[in-house]
């Protein structure tokens, strides 16, 4: 058994084509499973769709009381799960639940990993985006040498326990490979697609990355060394 931790803000348009997917994608080999849709306070009819969607499946809707960004919501998720094993994707449909597939049977067949991410290839985004993640990724794998090429990619399947044992920080998902990593834990990557958004806009923000991920590192460096001295 394992948990599927999604964080939602607005995504009224891609969710019900989003669980409908999962479910079609993992009913053959992996049809026992937790679902956890965090809402990060939508002001569209999110809700709604998703309580329709529990007349169908088996849904966990855990609803945050205002917008609180989507670290927050993933930990809400995770602390909220049942399982030690934690797959987590994006709400907007980019990332492809067929993927989830490959990522288990990577990690499942191992026992010394503890993480899995994805690799994003073609990337669907606009070219902002894509530049500013290849310079951020660039950055954060020369200062911690995480073996990670794509950490902003929000497909990734870990143990939940370890992820406990990490300081909360707002920014905390971009960063479980270098945490991982850090702590001893082994981790492992694999190539995922990619998928063009089609309804909506990217509700978490891209511009203040730049300032936001250079604190994080700071944040990253003080929580391995803290680790590090224990």
């Amino acid at each position: 058994m394992f948990s599927i931790v999604i964080p939602i803000f607005n995504e009224a348009g891609n969710i019900e084509t989003l669980i409908n997917e999962i479910h079609i994608s993992l009913e053959k080999k992996y049809n026992k499973f937790e679902l956890i849709l965090v809402n990060d306070a939508s002001n569209d009819n999110t809700i709604e769709i998703i309580n329709n969607l529990k007349k169908k499946y088996n849904i966990i809707l855990l609803n945050n009381n205002f917008n609180k960004g989507q670290s927050y919501s993933i930990c809400n998720g995770i602390n909220e799960s049942k399982n030690n094993t934690i797959v987590t994707l994006d709400g907007d449909g980019q990332n492809n639940p067929a993927d989830i597939i490959s990522l288990l049977d990577k990690y499942f067949s191992d026992d010394d990993i503890y993480l899995v991410g994805g690799i994003r290839q073609k990337r669907k985004d606009n070219l902002v985006k894509i530049y500013s993640s290849l310079f951020a990724n660039k950055v954060r794998s020369y200062i911690f040498d995480d073996g990670c090429k794509d950490t902003g990619c929000s497909l990734k399947v870990f143990d939940r326990e370890i992820f406990l044992e990490f300081p909360f920080f707002d920014g905390i998902h971009r960063f479980l490979p270098a945490l991982f990593k850090g702590y001893g834990y082994k981790t492992d990557f694999i190539n995922v697609s990619h998928r063009t958004r089609i309804r909506g806009m990217s509700n978490y923000g891209t511009f203040d990355r730049l300032y936001r991920g250079i604190i994080d590192i700071i944040k990253v460096k003080k929580i391995l060394k803290n680790n590090a001295n224990k």
